[in-house]
């Protein structure tokens, strides 16, 4: 068992898992493009889908002229803190393999899981590197995909805001109210030897 963070794991891991989170309380501070591109590479070495490399990332710098419309593509609850955030990506699926329009395309099924397991490495990178990566479900999902002219065969998975950690007394009093690490379910509960549970 790791204890880090203010929270337990069951087994022994490696305490980077626990460190990782997810705030909403950024500082605001400017982050180099160079930063934000270490963050992405990571991401980019991720297992790959046979080396299909599913996912891509479309990114704006807080204090760019891309900032203030990447903001606008959140929902109201998530523009309210992430206008803090040092940088706002979204990241998006390839949903088929082969060149576009060939014979060669074909469906991919695993395109949503393999851009997670690209989120998930860019979270740990964020961390890593004295910063902190917050995933969001809640994007203008059609509004991303107009805005950019992304084509048919892309999804758009979600948001990340990606800053340096302030203290919660940034956020509204709802926001404060969430602002820690969160717990997880017994291993038992979504782990299952040889059998499948519904729950």
């Amino acid at each position: 068992m790791t204890k880090s963070n203010n929270r337990e794991s069951q087994y022994p891991i490696d305490p980077i898992f626990l460190n990782r989170w997810s705030p909403r309380a950024f500082t605001g501070e400017i982050i180099e493009e160079a930063q934000l591109l270490s963050l992405l590479d990571a991401a980019h070495w991720a297992p790959s889908s046979s080396n299909q490399q599913p996912w891509r990332f479309v990114y704006a710098l807080k204090g760019s002229e891309h900032w203030e419309k990447f903001a606008a593509l959140l929902v109201d609850a998530n523009q309210e803190w992430a206008k803090n955030a040092s940088a706002l990506i979204f990241v998006l699926s390839r949903s088929f393999t082969g060149v576009a329009g060939s014979g060669e395309e074909k469906p991919s099924y695993t395109h949503s899981f393999d851009a997670g397991a690209a989120w998930g490495h860019l979270a740990l990178q964020a961390r890593l590197s004295g910063f902190y990566a917050h995933g969001m479900g809640g994007i203008k999902h059609e509004d991303i995909m107009k805005t950019f002219g992304i084509p048919e065969g892309y999804r758009v998975e979600a948001g990340v805001a990606v800053g340096r950690l302030a203290d919660k007394g940034v956020l509204s009093e709802r926001n404060q109210a969430r602002e820690f690490p969160s717990q997880r379910k017994p291993l038992s509960e979504v782990a299952f030897n040889g059998r499948f549970v519904a729950n």
